[in-house]
């Protein structure tokens, strides 16, 4: 069962693909730089479902923070580097200095602010591997949606409903979460 921080950290830490991709990213030495989102989020939701055999990866989000250097271009390039190093994963990779102007937000002021500003709760986690090969850990919006499987909007999404409102139901129903994970409760933002 996973409950709490220790963990959800076992759990990365024994999962060989994560350590993988986890060290992949770590090569890269990019400022305030973790892996993000989905890939934590599906394989907390597929544990406390019992499933066998982890879901396949969609996706491996990479977040760095860089307000020197917001050119997407160099997103572009840091993902086909990615790409030659693994070319069997969807590396996304964006420089959270530049984001909030896509999503309408004031400047953030690190990674884990970002984070805090994703839509659903239980999206709202990162990890990375520090200095030492150690496993870290944000989850600016807490973890007991993840762990209790809510599907929640973050009180950032909340506050904005009247231009996020639209934004966060859009990617419930082009996710479909609970049909892959049947135990999910979903909480719409239906106002």
């Amino acid at each position: 069962m996973i409950k709490n921080h220790k963990d959800i950290i076992d759990l990365v830490q024994n999962d060989d693909m994560m350590m993988k991709i986890l060290n992949i990213v770590k090569f890269l030495k990019l400022p305030d730089c973790w892996i993000c989102a989905g890939i934590i989020r599906n394989r907390i939701w597929d544990a406390l479902h019992h499933f066998e055999e982890p879901t396949m990866i969609e996706d491996v989000d990479v977040i760095y923070f860089d307000s020197n250097s917001i050119d997407e271009k160099i997103d572009k390039s840091i993902e086909e580097r990615l790409y030659t190093i693994h070319p069997n994963i969807n590396w996304s990779v964006k420089n959270q200095a530049r984001m909030h102007k896509r999503n309408g937000d004031d400047p953030y002021k690190s990674t884990e602010d970002a984070v805090s500003k994703f839509p659903e709760t239980a999206t709202a986690i990162a990890v990375r591997l520090n200095e030492e090969d150690n496993v870290d850990l944000i989850t600016p919006c807490g973890i007991e949606d993840l762990v209790n499987l809510i599907v929640r909007p973050t009180k950032h999404f909340l506050r904005n409903a009247n231009t996020k409102a639209k934004v966060y139901e859009d990617r419930l129903q082009k996710k479909k979460w609970q049909e892959k994970w049947d135990k999910l409760a979903i909480i719409h933002m239906d106002f």
